[in-house]
């Protein structure tokens, strides 16, 4: 059955020539039309990475979630439901709302061009900025620097997952490059929560780390999280945690879960 935001959704692809376009020059425009909404979000979480940013945000929010907060999400890519990108205070959003804040979007924005990701992602910060909640956790649609995602100015906390090669048309030929691209959702002053990554990769996030006085707290260095007897171990400099082993299968999970208990 076709609902009212399908419609909008499909109206939104063709609002620009290309899937895949990287800047930020049409989602500042657009967020600015709209009066800011990014600015008027809960405290952010921003998630980076080639793999493991959907995981780590997943327990990132079970935690948050079990100690009571309210929590908004935003993840892509969905697997029935657009619905499933935009979760508000623990709810996937509903139906009538998207579909007006998706009909906002597209009549605020006018005919200039815009991407679906960049113009799906605006409407994301409209029902952030317009429902209460403790935390927003966004996901990195692709890389980082210029992801429509990345126009908060100040998040609470940044975690990049680990990076390895992927969309090389868009991001780079080489790890560095890639590994640059993601580092962008770093900024100044605010801690980065660093997941395993190959020692190319690392110098490069350690590096823009330092350049913005962002503390960093990596995998291997300053915390770890490993099986021992069929448990989760996570260790840091205030001590050992003993914990049941994640529900999602897989050794990579486990580091997973470490990124998410150091957040």
């Amino acid at each position: 059955m076709t609902q009212g935001s399908d419609v909008v959704l499909e109206r939104m692809m063709t609002l620009h020539p290309k899937v895949i376009d990287l800047t930020l020059a049409r989602v500042e425009r657009l967020l600015a039309a709209l009066g800011h909404p990014e600015r008027a979000i809960p405290p952010v979480i921003h998630l980076a990475g080639t793999n493991g940013k959907g995981s780590t945000q997943a327990m990132i929010r079970a935690g948050l979630e079990a100690g009571g907060d309210r929590v908004h999400a935003y993840t892509s890519p969905h697997l029935a439901r657009f619905h499933e990108r935009i979760r508000l205070a623990g709810e996937l959003i509903s139906e009538p709302a998207l579909t007006a804040l998706l009909d906002e979007c597209v009549r605020v924005n006018g005919p200039d061009e815009i991407t679906f990701f960049e113009i799906t992602t605006c409407a994301a910060f409209l029902a952030f900025a317009r429902t209460k909640a403790d935390w927003t956790l966004l996901e990195v649609g692709l890389g980082g620097r210029l992801d429509a995602t990345n126009v908060v100015e100040k998040p609470r906390l940044t975690i990049i997952t680990p990076v390895s090669i992927d969309h090389q048309q868009y991001l780079g030929e080489t790890l560095t490059e890639i590994a640059g691209e993601k580092a962008g959702i770093i900024k100044r002053g605010v801690p980065v929560i660093v997941g395993p990554q190959f020692e190319e990769g690392l110098a490069v996030i350690e590096a823009k780390a330092a350049r913005l006085g962002a503390p960093v707290l990596a995998f291997g260095q300053h915390w770890n999280a490993f099986e021992d007897r069929g448990r989760l171990v996570y260790q840091d400099e205030n001590g050992l945690l003993d914990l049941p082993l994640p529900c999602l299968p897989g050794a990579h999970q486990i580091q997973n879960a470490g990124a998410a208990i150091a957040a």
